[in-house]
């Protein structure tokens, strides 16, 4: 007979508690947002445009993605569609975490949401293990998360000038390290065999997806494709 599992202690239901559990993420988005904001500045667009973009959007991948696109001078309904397939993956997360947010009335769940990003439902997801929690921690979690990323935006944007050569500063491989770092620990501990095949598969999946001239959908199909494995592995 195996031991039972010993999940963390579910963290207080409060908006100070969700601010601290925001803190890596904090870290992440200085970095990230700023190399956003020196990239969007490069691309045309004003200090103005990368706040509204990083309020509105808010969306790191689609948000670099768009920018590349602009400044290739891609037409409005291609951007807009490749961003949306790029974010598709939010139905996948938002689903996820219907077992913590389900006790919540539908319109404090659709503003909730609002603040669901990869950063945001890894720590949902590590913290909560699909236990239910009030709506003020899943606020102060994700309202730090975006303020950071807004303010790190910005001061890249106002920096852009100033940056000289992004590429030879690596700013354009910040988002992807940010990702490697949030995969990494979920790769360790128990249960971590099927986490890592889903990795795999994943990223194979999405390097043949780009080998094929089909990136926007390679996330998208990566994603699918590797939660099933990883299901049925488990």
């Amino acid at each position: 007979m195996t031991a039972p599992q010993v999940l963390p202690s579910l963290p207080p239901a409060t908006f100070p508690a969700g601010s601290r559990a925001a803190l890596p993420i904090v870290l992440g988005y200085l970095f990230i947002g700023f190399a956003f904001g020196v990239l969007a500045q490069t691309a045309g667009l004003s200090v103005a445009e990368v706040a509204l973009m990083s309020l509105l959007v808010y969306a790191g991948s689609a948000q670099f993605i768009g920018v590349e696109m602009l400044a290739a001078g891609a037409a409005a309904p291609a951007i807009i569609s490749t961003t949306f397939l790029v974010n598709l993956r939010h139905l996948l997360l938002s689903t996820a975490l219907v077992p913590s947010f389900g006790q919540n009335r539908p319109v404090v769940n659709a503003l909730l949401s609002y603040g669901i990003t990869d950063e945001t439902f890894a720590v949902n997801a590590s913290l909560l293990r699909g236990r239910p929690i009030g709506p003020a921690f899943v606020a102060g979690l994700h309202i730090t998360s975006q303020a950071s990323w807004i303010a790190a935006s910005v001061a890249g944007a106002l920096a852009g000038g100033f940056a000289g050569n992004h590429e030879a500063l690596g700013l354009d491989f910040a988002l992807s390290a940010m990702f490697i770092g949030l995969l990494v620990p979920h790769l360790r501990g128990e249960g971590a065999r099927s986490r890592r095949i889903a990795a795999l598969v994943a990223a194979a999946t999405a390097v043949g997806m780009g080998l094929l001239g089909q990136p926007s959908w390679g996330v998208i199909v990566a994603t699918v494709i590797a939660a099933t494995v990883g299901v049925m592995v488990r």
